[in-house]
């Protein structure tokens, strides 16, 4: 389940434009990712009529919002995330940060759609569930894009974790650069050696444009620009740059978590059931890049009792 500092994660990644652009926990090959969720939500939207109320859960930037106003405009539609601050929602849309999905602020029988995006299976899928048929109508459609554990986009972040397990904990790349800081009060102003040759044993280890290699290149970069600056001034950049992957290392954590959530399959159909949330139907989702879905799509109906 999503903790507050799997929150405070996120938080740090909404507020980031560069990550949001670069595809976030996506792979190198995002863009057909993205547009194989586009694809399918736009299918999805067209199913239902103009006019309706949606809830959409773990909203993030609203992209799911998105596909849904370029076809369903009359539609009213709502984002929630537990991240108390979000992008500015898609234009026609609203999103509301600082919510958590087991306890939704709503009064009982208020949506006619709920949807969410890789965002159902961080939290308590038990309680989401019961709480997603609490707020909608009888007959409601839900749409639950979830992630795999099988798939390109744990994969890719398994090996952003390493890269930067390497560089922060292995090497200690950023306690060696702080304290070379405090060499200059003695005159020495020079990018220690092991500095130095962190970026190219990490992309030989990682690869070229790993995550080593780029938190590495980092450092390094941080250190030799900053040769003649004030070291407090060093000192807070290469603080920013460790808080940054550290944060990154727990929304890995997370995605860990809830893969592991989204695959046990028994969890979920029982949790679903319970909650009088009936199963219609569930296709893997493929870009055509990589072998393996990158996820899974559940269609849900709320029972008429």
């Amino acid at each position: 389940m999503t903790t507050p500092q799997d929150a405070a994660s996120w938080n740090d990644f909404w507020a980031d434009d560069a990550a949001r652009e670069s595809g976030g926990c996506l792979p190198d090959g995002y863009r057909s990712i993205d547009a194989a969720q586009r694809e399918c939500w736009t299918a999805f939207a067209k199913e239902l009529p103009p006019k309706f109320t949606a809830l959409d859960l773990a909203t993030g930037d609203g992209r799911v919002m998105a596909h849904f106003q370029a076809v369903r405009p009359k539609a009213k539609l709502l984002g929630i995330d537990r991240a108390p601050v979000l992008p500015k929602a898609p234009r026609g849309t609203k999103s509301r940060g600082g919510i958590a999905m087991e306890q939704l602020p709503y009064a009982d029988a208020h949506f006619d759609v709920v949807t969410s995006q890789f965002g159902f299976e961080y939290g308590d899928t038990a309680k989401v569930s019961s709480e997603i048929a609490r707020v909608t109508r009888p007959g409601a459609i839900i749409g639950l894009m979830l992630h795999r554990g099988d798939g390109p986009i744990l994969a890719h972040n398994r090996e952003r974790a390493s890269g930067l397990a390497w560089v922060l904990d292995e090497r200690n790349l950023l306690e060696i650069a702080r304290r070379s800081l405090k060499a200059r009060a003695m005159g020495l102003h020079a990018v220690p050696d092991a500095v130095q040759a962190a970026p190219a044993e990490g992309a030989r280890l990682f690869g070229d444009r790993s995550a080593a290699w780029e938190l590495a290149e980092a450092v390094r970069q941080t250190l030799g620009l900053g040769l003649r600056d004030h070291p407090g001034n060093v000192a807070r950049l290469l603080n920013t740059l460790e808080d940054k992957a550290r944060n990154e290392l727990g929304r890995i954590g997370s995605l860990v978590s809830a893969c592991a959530r989204a695959d046990d399959h028994a969890g979920l159909a029982d949790g679903w059931r319970i909650a009088g949330l009936n199963l219609v139907g569930g296709d893997e989702l493929a870009d055509g890049l990589y072998p393996a879905a990158f996820a899974t799509f559940y269609r849900l109906e709320r029972s008429d009792s």
